[in-house]
């Protein structure tokens, strides 16, 4: 017998880059009805499961004839209001799950969806009640613009040759014009079949102790990029929330469980879910799947997200979406509501000549013209 192993699948191949493409189709309708629901008046257990719910009926219309091919939930529907930061999917019980949203919000909602482990995950921020006659000003505007504009100049720097640590950089250059600050502990990762933390990463605020030791790496063509873009005007140091944690995703770390009840658990996450995030609300018996869990955080084998906040009066822009490198330029595949200056007022801007000329850089890859033969 051979023990030789099946190429990873990339992008290299289209099949693979189609269903990138169909899984953001998915992912783009969903997190824009999320987004328009975002009204004064809605809670946000309903806005988490109307996003639920539109990826399952998008997934639904894609690769029909396949029956055995996997398609779900990449990311299960987060709404985070104001001073919480991000991860936030209550159960029905919750606290907060019942939270209705009032004009001025602050709000940033993530989803993802997933065709035979290839994913295409978004975040955006929004602000309810926000127009071009009633525009977001003051801090909110500063970290949203900030979040806007990093997300703009990753795209670019993810060009073949370019490396990890000039992005964590430039993205602090541009936090910086807008007196903000990226939030520390948010890592970006190469996407990989199955897997949303694949080996190459990119820290956007390394504390004094992690940027001599984090690993550099170089972007290649074929490579797809899950990043997470968190801007605040605070001092860029979130705390962990005393909400509890409802989304949890498995992991490749293997251990030999000691009850039987974390072997069901861990078992039936994987059949289910496979290695994507996943919401306890989205488990037959919550109970059992929160009982289980426990063991299996404690070892290592699933991951929890845990809930952050930021300090009272401060405000965070989020930014997240998935991108494809490829020899002609870096492809962002999923995006929701356009930025729109208009909307979004703030009286900072970006001054620097080295920043405006990176903005204005075009994410495609311009080839060398060929000299012909005299």
């Amino acid at each position: 017998m051979s023990n030789t192993k099946t190429p990873a699948a990339t992008i290299a191949d289209s099949n693979v880059v189609s269903k990138y493409k169909a899984a953001a189709d998915v992912t783009n309708s969903a997190v824009r009805k999320v987004l328009a629901a975002c009204k004064e008046g809605a809670k946000i257990i309903d806005l988490c499961k109307l996003g639920d719910a539109a990826i399952e009926v998008g997934l639904s219309k894609q690769y029909t004839k396949d029956k055995k091919m996997s398609k779900g939930i990449a990311y299960p529907t987060s709404v985070s209001v104001n001073t919480v930061v991000c991860h936030f999917a209550p159960g029905d019980n919750d606290d907060g799950a019942e939270q209705a949203l009032a004009t001025g919000d602050v709000v940033r909602v993530q989803l993802g969806a997933q065709i035979d482990g290839f994913a295409a995950v978004v975040g955006e921020t929004v602000v309810v009640g926000a127009s071009e006659s009633n525009p977001v000003t003051g801090k909110a505007a500063d970290a949203i613009a900030a979040a806007h504009y990093a997300g703009e100049a990753i795209q670019r720097l993810l060009k073949p040759g370019n490396r990890n640590m000039t992005v964590t950089d430039r993205v602090q250059k541009i936090a910086s014009a807008f007196e903000c600050k990226p939030i520390q502990n948010i890592v970006s990762h190469e996407q990989k079949q199955n897997d949303l933390d694949g080996g190459k990463q990119i820290i956007l605020n390394p504390t004094d102790e992690q940027r001599p030791v984090f690993p550099s790496c170089e972007f290649a063509p074929y490579e797809v990029y899950l990043i997470d873009v968190y801007i605040t005007t605070g001092d860029g140091h979130a705390k962990k929330s005393e909400r509890r944690t409802n989304i949890f995703k498995k992991t490749a770390t293997t251990y030999q469980l000691k009850t039987k009840a974390a072997r069901a658990v861990i078992n039936e996450v994987g059949q289910k879910f496979s290695k994507f995030p996943f919401t306890i609300r989205a488990c037959d018996d919550e109970r059992k799947i929160r009982m289980g869990m426990i063991e299996c955080t404690k070892v290592g084998v699933a991951q929890a997200f845990e809930i952050h906040e930021e300090k009272p009066g401060e405000a965070v822009g989020q930014v997240t979406f998935t991108a494809l490198v490829t020899p002609n330029g870096v492809e962002r595949i999923t995006r929701g509501a356009a930025f729109d200056p208009k909307v979004v007022q703030t009286d900072k801007k970006i001054e620097s000549a080295e920043l405006l000329e990176l903005l204005q850089t075009s994410t495609k890859i311009k080839k060398p013209v060929k000299k012909t033969a005299a």
